[in-house]
């Protein structure tokens, strides 16, 4: 007997459950949708309208480039089980903060997604995902809203990681972010958020490299500007030759910048020309010099940092003699303007290499006396923590994205009667002030967004919490 297996069948024939005719595919577009809100990414959010049968009237629909309040045209480009995506075709009915994006690869290039947003519209949107976040995920309502930190808008990035690729199609090296949605490199001459002595001479950094023998075995670049000097660290899979090594010290001094080669890991990195020049922001308002490597942490906005230091500074309400934990400590950006207001500042970082850097700089500005560090996973619960057995008065977070769960309940058994959290992820934030005001009893006082990265979609904010009676 044939197994069913083996049966053959005639898929040509018609009424029959066998029959595996492919059903014609549904119309996607164009439709109409009135957007009703920004996701977190910086898509417009609506609904899928009557007339497209095939992704379900009322699924939401995300369609990058839409703005709250417009009616946009878009066609529908994926359907998925729980929401659709859409392109935008026309806006048939702008915004009134809609405007015209300051740079010209706007909408190509993945850098930024809000250029299209009035910067008025743009901390408008972020303060409300804080709120929402605060809201839905945390069940919190700050006391008081924080008046947005705000600085420039264009050429502020000083840190930044660009992608390399070499196009023999287009003739020559793209260096620049990702394409929005897609892995290619955007084939972009200049970029307008970052630090214009690189930022408008992309082409000069494309031609150098693309004179390069190794050109095709550079994957990425990436800057970093002090307040006296940059660096720019290029990521390459194989030793350039001794031609190489010529045009891009020509490259050093055309840009006026420190080339330096990564052929590994992070702890490969060197200068091309040895010794090279000290990397260095100013925190002024502290009389402050913090010293960095190229590839340290720090934050990429430098005139809304300074901001930032001080309205934490203040919301912590430092005393002189006040024992202070900071926990994500960094290389010291908040950790030295404390103790140099008179604080005792024990400061935990997870990076090695940072604590060192944060100690080295604790001597250079003259208040290691007043400064302890350690270095400890704040993630991993079962390792011992030095600081976890002491007493504090007050305590500053600067989590990366994952926030601080794993330490909060530490954290409040220190005693400290104020917490100051800075955050880049309002969703992280909310989980964990949640817990810091329903599990602990603390208040959340106030909550604002800083605007560290104007033009994108990064939502940088702080919360101020005081321990409940």
């Amino acid at each position: 007997m044939r197994s069913r297996r083996s049966v053959p069948v005639d898929w040509r024939l018609r009424g029959h459950r066998v029959s595996r005719r492919r059903r014609r595919p549904q119309p996607a577009g164009p439709f109409q949708t009135e957007i009703t809100a920004l996701a977190n990414d910086g898509r417009g959010i609506g609904r899928v309208p009557e007339a497209d049968v095939g992704a379900d009237p009322g699924k939401v629909i995300f369609i990058d480039g839409a703005l709250p309040g417009e009616t946009v045209e878009f066609m529908r480009v994926r359907n998925r089980s729980d929401f659709a995506e859409g392109r935008l075709e026309a806006v048939v009915t702008p915004a009134p903060d809609r405007v015209e994006p300051p740079c010209r690869h706007a909408g190509y290039c993945g850098g930024c997604k809000l250029q299209h947003l009035a910067s008025a519209g743009q901390l408008r949107e972020k303060q409300q995902q804080v709120l929402d976040a605060l809201a839905r995920i945390g069940k919190v309502e700050p006391a008081t809203l924080a008046e947005p930190l705000t600085g420039p808008t264009l050429g502020y990035r000083r840190r930044a990681r660009l992608s390399v690729r070499d196009v023999p199609a287009k003739g020559r090296v793209l260096v620049g972010f990702r394409e929005r949605d897609k892995p290619y490199v955007a084939d972009i001459d200049a970029c307008e958020v970052i630090v214009p002595e690189l930022g408008h001479r992309l082409m000069e950094l494309s031609d150098a490299l693309g004179r390069l023998s190794i050109r095709g075995e550079i994957p990425q670049v990436e800057i970093a500007y002090g307040d006296a000097c940059a660096a720019l660290t290029i990521r390459c899979l194989a030793q350039p030759t001794a031609a190489d090594r010529e045009e891009l010290e020509a490259l050093e001094g055309r840009l006026g910048v420190q080339v330096y080669l990564q052929p590994g890991g992070l702890d490969s990195i060197a200068p091309l020309n040895p010794p090279a020049r000290s990397l260095s922001y100013q925190l002024p308002e502290d009389d402050i010099t913090l010293v960095f490597e190229p590839q340290d942490f720090i934050q990429v906005n430098g005139a809304v940092n300074r901001l930032l230091v001080q309205r934490a500074l203040e919301a912590l309400d430092l005393r002189p003699g006040d024992r202070v934990l900071e926990l994500f400590a960094g290389l010291g950006n908040f950790t030295l303007p404390m103790a140099r207001r008179g604080a005792q500042v024990h400061a935990v970082e997870g990076d090695a290499a940072l604590v060192a850097r944060a100690d080295a700089n604790a001597r250079l500005n003259g208040v290691d006396a007043q400064i302890s560090t350690e270095v400890a996973n704040l993630f991993e619960t079962s390792e011992p923590w030095r600081w976890s057995g002491q007493q504090f008065d007050l305590a500053l977070l600067d989590p990366p994205r994952a926030g601080a769960a794993e330490c909060l309940d530490a954290l409040v058994a220190t005693g400290v009667r104020r917490v100051v959290y800075v955050s880049c992820h309002p969703a992280t934030l909310a989980r964990d002030v949640g817990r810091l005001v329903h599990v602990h009893g603390f208040r959340c006082e106030q909550a604002g967004v800083i605007d560290m990265f104007p033009q994108t979609a990064h939502v940088e904010s702080m919360a101020v919490l005081t321990r409940g009676d």
